[in-house]
């Protein structure tokens, strides 16, 4: 097994292999080998950077280079990701400097980073960098400096400790931003690894945000590594991929009153990568040579054609960040020459999403260079077109594009080839190539792609999508060609992008006619609303009509209202979160918001910044009163969303119509209910709404009340069709098997011991169950991780009839977790993730009144006055007829205390911790007696009192007891001088140290040779016995180690 020293050497050896230089932080110091550093609060290595500013910009005069280098490294915004935002801005766009040549003043920009040559840079990796931080020095393990600039810190984790994890070295990067925040400035992204594991994010991502990197060269190159932290290291950190990420792939947003920084995952940079490359070639002229790319899935990179016009299609599940993708593709295709500086046409097909892409690249504009701008009306969008000569990025709806009254065909707008038109969900209905006669009028009638190829006669198209393009549907491939970048479902549930969906029907839970209603679902199709024949479309809504009409009865609502408030309350009572509910009609949005009311007057309020449950809809003031008291103006439905974005608000269920089904984010939303018919693609981007990551929620539910089981069918089979992984829904059952499965562990653990009162006399019981589990061995872990298990499945299958029987029975186990977990000492690991967990604990008050109330009560025991072991609570635990718990017990409190009374002293702690080490070895190898181990720990409780007690009758400080201890440690030293000559030695050493450790003495032999000859001279003028001197030493300094973290501020 690897350690963090071996790890990180790995990491060095890997960095080294792609072309990285290599020094240690300790010869960089302002006092090491070669310095590279003033001081320890310097975070640029400052010549470095002049030197390469120098060879970057040979044209420009040194001066000019340290003015460039001042106003760099004086960013000031008070907030750092302001900083790095302003930083970034310079890193891509260069400084402007004004220098005299000769009589005249001239403007020049210096470039940072020489992105078109990456091997004109200077790529360096330094190891425990040290940096005086707001409380104490801070060292991190490894940062990546590009031109004397830290652009990446990685934090290690020994892979060989079962007690920290990546999340220790996450939680410790965030220290460093609050402690060290000037060494984040330039920083482009955080790595945290343990060497298995290993995850990427920019500086301001949560935990849900931080991803894997898991390719190399391209999407396909996925070699099978030991370590992620390996594929990491080459697919990131390669210079030239490196420092094409940093130009391309950097995005700042503001969300309300805060800047959010997002970086793209591995998918996304791939992908960019790979459409630009084939937008390149399907834009050139055909006699140019070809690019080789090599890509088994999507293959269309190796074949698309020169002059084809068509750059392919995009395929990334929803969730996986679609629009950052395509806001990087434009930056990038922006940037490369060969496209002489060429105009984008984003097209949409409703103004909803128009408006939230537009806002995603308005946001992106350090990256694009430019604004968009956004064509309000057909005339607009044929004036912007016409008029530009290049450049620009220009958002519109598809319906833009349509004819105008007298029109046989679109006129020609532009021939010029450097135009590329972005569409985002390439393949909805309207996309038509071919015509189709209008029987009334005798004319044909085309779709907009016909239009939009007439409009722009030699533009490239480029299409992004969320979901597959079936089969059948060869309008799309006739318009843009095939797929030149693949994450499906699989790769992202995998990666941890988005979680699994679950599909349970309720159909069986409403006596109506569902015969009819299927009859008519069948044959109808959604109302397009810009449906061009108009016959088709009378027909579509008549069949509509009836439907609604079926579904909006009256008594069927009440039905849904009534199941719908148990289902919602039954699903939140073991998973916080929010829900949708998606109705045929506006009309049934209201009615359906009565009836659920009727049920739950409490959850109304007519103050929209109030209330459990709004229904969000369009609307006039022509409507039915009805539909009055929920129409708000825009201002009110942006509140609204950011009631429901915000997991602590009460508004926790939404009714809508056909808002928020698209584009929208709320990660703790995690059910839908569907009473509406949806189809395909519509269906696919309704339910990804609850596939957002959010803490630790297993997965997103769909709850069916109108039956869409045939049209899931339908989606997975054009998934599996185009090669595509993963189910986008699973059924519950399958969530049931699951929850079986591991409750039968869990049942598995009780063999021998009946426990079949849990349901009437839940309480006698806690106290003796917990007592079995902790007899067996490992019973703590293998009970607590299968319960976690149990409480993942339940919370995706509770509202299950079957699942609800087990449900008492599940939280009496739940109630035995939380004694555990509340009694004995569980990792830490274990504990924070409770902490942050979406998933509540399962109680059942019919098993436990109040939770788990006090296991010291159950146990016949007064509660321990904490801090204090008195020798009547040790009395009483010694006659706890639980022995199993006792024991844990004792450890759990005699490891707060250890803990909390002999922390930095390091003898008191290995002394006891030793013992306590030792003790429970033995018990848990069997190899004692449970009663002896009990004695042994009782025992232990009492020395350590005592010892504490000695201790505070010395008179000394904290940190002198420790020294105090380090020497009494040698017994005859202890004899010979006695007490008063040790205290007056742990006084003057104590004193002595503190006054002469430096930053970084620890891991500096020097420092640490000067100390040794200081502590010598003064036990020596103390007349500290010879004997055992060298231990003694070793151990003030150990000591002092302990300490000095503290000391050196």
């Amino acid at each position: 097994m690897v350690n963090e020293q071996q790890l990180e050497e790995l990491c060095l050896e890997w960095f080294q292999e792609i072309g990285w230089r290599f020094e240690s932080g300790l010869d960089l110091a302002p006092d090491g080998e070669q310095p590279a550093r003033t001081d320890y609060r310097q975070v640029v290595l400052r010549e470095r950077l002049l030197l390469a500013l120098a060879r970057i910009n040979p044209s420009i005069p040194t001066a000019a280079l340290e003015q460039a280098a001042h106003e760099l490294l004086t960013a000031s915004e008070p907030l750092l990701i302001t900083r790095n935002r302003h930083v970034h801005r310079l890193l891509l766009s260069g400084i402007p400097v004004e220098f005299s040549e000769g009589e005249e003043k001239r403007t020049d920009l210096v470039n940072l980073i020489d992105f078109a040559e990456p091997r004109n840079n200077d790529f360096l990796l330094v190891s425990q960098f040290t940096v005086t931080g707001t409380k104490q020095p801070r060292r991190p393990d490894l940062v990546a400096f590009v031109n004397g600039l830290p652009l990446a810190v990685i934090e290690l984790k020994n892979p060989a400790n079962e007690q920290t994890d990546i999340w220790d070295a996450f939680n410790q990067i965030q220290t460093y931003k609050d402690e060290i925040s000037d060494l984040f400035n330039t920083n482009v992204a955080v790595v945290v690894s343990d060497g298995f594991t290993a995850r990427l994010g920019s500086l301001t991502a949560n935990q849900e945000r931080m991803q894997p990197w898991r390719s190399i060269a391209n999407e396909d190159d996925r070699p099978l590594l030991e370590f992620e932290l390996e594929t990491l290291v080459r697919g990131f950190f390669e210079p030239a991929l490196f420092l094409d990420y940093v130009r391309h792939f950097v995005l700042f947003e503001q969300d309300a009153d805060q800047i959010i920084k997002k970086i793209a995952g591995y998918h996304q940079f791939h992908a960019v990568r790979e459409a630009v490359k084939a937008t390149m070639i399907a834009a050139s002229s055909p006699n140019k040579g070809m690019l080789e790319v090599q890509e088994p899935r999507a293959t269309y990179g190796k074949e698309v054609q020169p002059g084809s016009r068509k750059a392919g299609v995009v395929w990334h599940t929803q969730g996986s960040g679609k629009s950052i993708t395509m806001a990087c593709y434009a930056g990038k295709l922006l940037q490369q020459p060969e496209m002489k500086n060429p105009t984008l046409v984003v097209v949409t097909d409703r103004n909803d999403l128009d408006g939230q892409l537009y806002g995603t690249f308005c946001a992106a504009e350090d990256l694009l260079r430019q604004t968009p701008v956004q064509a309000g009306s057909r005339e607009e969008l044929r004036e912007m077109l016409a008029s530009r000569e290049a450049g620009g990025i220009i958002f519109t709806t598809v319906q833009k594009f349509a004819l105008l009254e007298d029109e046989g065909q679109h006129p020609l707008l532009s021939g010029r080839s450097n135009i590329v038109v972005i569409s985002d969900e390439a393949h909805r209905s309207q996309y038509g190539m071919n015509g189709r006669l209008d029987t009334k009028t005798g004319k044909y009638v085309f779709g907009y792609a016909k239009h939009m190829r007439d409009a722009l006669a030699s533009a490239t198209f480029i299409g992004f999508t969320g979901t597959p393009i079936a089969l059948e549907d060869k309008d799309t491939r006739a318009v843009f060609g095939d797929y030149v970048s693949i994450y499906d479902i699989q790769d992202a549930v995998d990666d941890g992008a988005t979680v699994p969906i679950y599909y349970e029907s309720r159909l069986a839970k409403l006596d109506v006619n569902q015969a009819e209603i299927d009859a008519l679902n069948a044959k109808v199709d959604e109302v397009i609303e810009d449906e061009e024949d108009l016959t088709a479309r009378e027909k579509t809504k008549s069949d509509w009509a009836a439907l609604t009409k079926l579904v909006g009865a009256q008594p069927r609502l009440e039905q849904v209202a009534a199941d719908l408030v148990q289902h919602f309350e039954t699903r939140t009572a073991t998973l916080e979160g929010k829900a949708m509910i998606v109705c045929m009609s506006r009309d049934i949005c209201a009615e359906l918001y009565n009836a659920i009311i009727a049920l739950r007057p409490d959850w109304h309020d007519a103050d929209p910044e109030k209330g459990a449950i709004k229904v969000v809809m369009t609307g006039s003031a022509a409507d039915k009163p009805l539909l009055q008291p929920h129409l708000y103006s825009q201002l009110v439905k942006k509140r609204l969303e950011k009631r429901f974005k915000d997991p602590a608000d009460p508004l926790k269920l939404v009714i809508v119509r056909d808002m928020w089904l698209t584009g929208f984010d709320a990660p703790c939303c995690h059910t839908m209910y569907v009473d509406k018919p949806m189809k395909g693609h519509n269906l696919m981007q309704a339910i990804a709404r609850v596939n957002r990551v959010f803490r630790n929620k297993p997965g997103g539910l769909v709850v069916d009340y109108i039956g869409i089981a045939n049209e899931l069918k339908a989606a997975l089979k054009t998934y599996t069709e185009s090669k595509g992984k993963g189910d986008p829904a699973h059924n519950a059952a399958e969530a049931l098997a699951v929850l079986l499965e591991k409750l039968d562990i869990v049942r598995g653990l009780m063999h021998g011991f009946d426990y079949s009162g849990f349901e009437t006399d839940a309480m006698k019981l806690l106290v003796p169950v917990a007592n079995h589990i902790l007899g067996l061995k490992d019973g703590k872990q293998r009970f607590l991780d299968a319960m976690l298990a149990v409480s993942k499945a339940f919370s995706l299958c509770s509202t299950l009839d079957n699942a609800a029987a087990l449900r008492t029975e599940i939280a009496f186990f739940a109630a035995v977790k939380a004694a555990i977990v509340k009694f004995t000492t569980v990792d830490r690991k274990r504990s924070d993730a409770d902490k942050n967990s979406a998933l509540k604990q399962i109680l059942d008050n019919a098993i436990v009144a109040d939770g788990v109330a006090d296991i010291f009560a159950l146990a016949g025991l007064d509660k321990p006055n904490i801090g204090l072991l008195s020798d009547e609570f040790l009395e009483d635990v010694r006659q706890m007829k639980s022995r199993n718990l006792a024991v844990e017990l004792l450890e759990k409190l005699l490891r707060d205390e250890i803990k909390a009374r002999a922390r930095n002293n390091v003898v008191q702690e290995k002394k006891y911790g030793d013992r306590l080490l030792e003790t429970l070895r033995k018990y848990h190898n069997r190899a004692v007696e449970t009663a002896q181990v009990i004695e042994e720990l009782i025992q232990m409780a009492k020395d350590f009192q005592a010892a504490l007690e000695r201790e505070a009758a010395l008179g000394l400080s904290p940190d002198e007891i420790a020294f105090y201890d380090a020497l009494a440690n040698n017994e005859s030293a202890a004899r010979e001088l006695g007490d008063d000559t040790l205290k007056k030695i742990a006084v003057e050493i104590t004193e002595k140290l503190r006054n002469s450790t430096t930053v970084d003495w620890q891991v500096r032999e020097s420092v640490r040779a000067k100390l040794r000859i200081l502590v010598r001279r003064t036990l020596k003028k103390w007349k500290y016995p010879p004997v055992g001197e060298d231990a003694a030493i070793e151990l003030v300094l150990k000591q002092a180690e302990s300490l000095s973290n503290a000391w050196s501020k």
